[in-house]
């Protein structure tokens, strides 16, 4: 008989994806606030900015 969980394991790219979005949002003064809080409790501007960030990481990664 299968069991099926809703848990999953995080593939490596979402590791890090996630140790980035981390390293992001440490430089940005938002960590504190997202682990009082957790990541729902940012602003869209926020989570906009984290997505910016990562976005031009990611691109400044595949150029090189």
């Amino acid at each position: 008989m299968l069991i099926l969980t809703k848990e999953r394991k995080k593939t490596n790219i979402e590791d890090l994806k996630g140790s980035l979005k981390y390293e992001i949002a440490e430089e940005l003064g938002l960590l504190d606030k997202v682990e009082k809080y957790g990541w729902g409790s940012l602003t869209a501007e926020e989570t906009g900015r984290i997505g910016g960030y990562m976005a031009h990481r990611k691109r400044k990664k595949e150029k090189n």
